[in-house]
């Protein structure tokens, strides 16, 4: 069987974060960076569990401490470069510029800088553009987006109920993912028949009939 040739030593490490210090910019590192680190971590784990009467209890113990430094090492990496591509996020949010290099990126990376910005714009959207224009800032953002009260009004089309709330509830999702509450005891509240019913049977409402 052939035997995979490890990309990663404890040195390249070293010099990968020495780098992300030194340097503003995130810097360019092998497309399987992390999965070379699995597999030099593998490759060390494995020299501790083999059987060799020449393998020192000294020697050991050198392993393991690579390894705790290894993790310790890479932990770093990642959060220096994470916070390298969320002030690449920042910046692209605030200009609404494309051009940005992204070269350094790896693809979890990339996915990391859309996601991230896709965020930034929403929460920049519902708050700052909001009070520029006038408006009052969104108190959620980025969902689905409805206040106890406008949640507690009747929906088209949908038998409801009034009901008391006996114990406070938390914030919960209906089936087309609108949000309820959440709902302090004695509060009251008109809702759905289906939700109504669910609430009612766990004893966490009782239905206030009109008379």
């Amino acid at each position: 069987m052939e035997t995979k040739e490890i990309n990663i030593t404890y040195e390249t490490l070293f010099e990968i974060l020495k780098r992300e210090k030194d340097l503003t910019d995130l810097q360019k590192i092998g497309p399987n960076f992390f999965n070379d680190f699995v597999d030099y971590l593998s490759e060390k784990n494995n020299m501790l569990t083999k059987e060799d009467d020449l393998f020192s209890y000294d020697e050991k113990k050198k392993v393991e401490k690579q390894i705790e430094n290894a993790k310790r090492l890479i932990k770093e990496i990642y959060e220096r470069r994470e916070k390298k591509i969320l002030n690449i996020a920042l910046a692209k949010s605030r200009t609404k510029s494309n051009v940005i290099d992204t070269s350094s990126l790896l693809e979890n990376e990339k996915r990391l800088l859309d996601d991230a910005v896709k965020v930034l714009d929403v929460f920049r959207n519902d708050i700052i553009n909001n009070i520029l224009d006038g408006k009052h800032a969104s108190k959620i953002t980025g969902q689905k987006e409805e206040t106890a009260e406008k949640a507690a009004e009747p929906k088209e089309d949908k038998t409801t109920k009034l009901v008391r709330f006996l114990y406070s509830v938390p914030k919960f999702v209906g089936k087309e993912l609108e949000e309820y509450g959440p709902f302090a005891e004695e509060d009251i509240a008109n809702l759905p028949a289906e939700i109504a019913d669910v609430l009612i049977s766990k004893e966490k409402v009782e239905e206030i009939k009109e008379e």
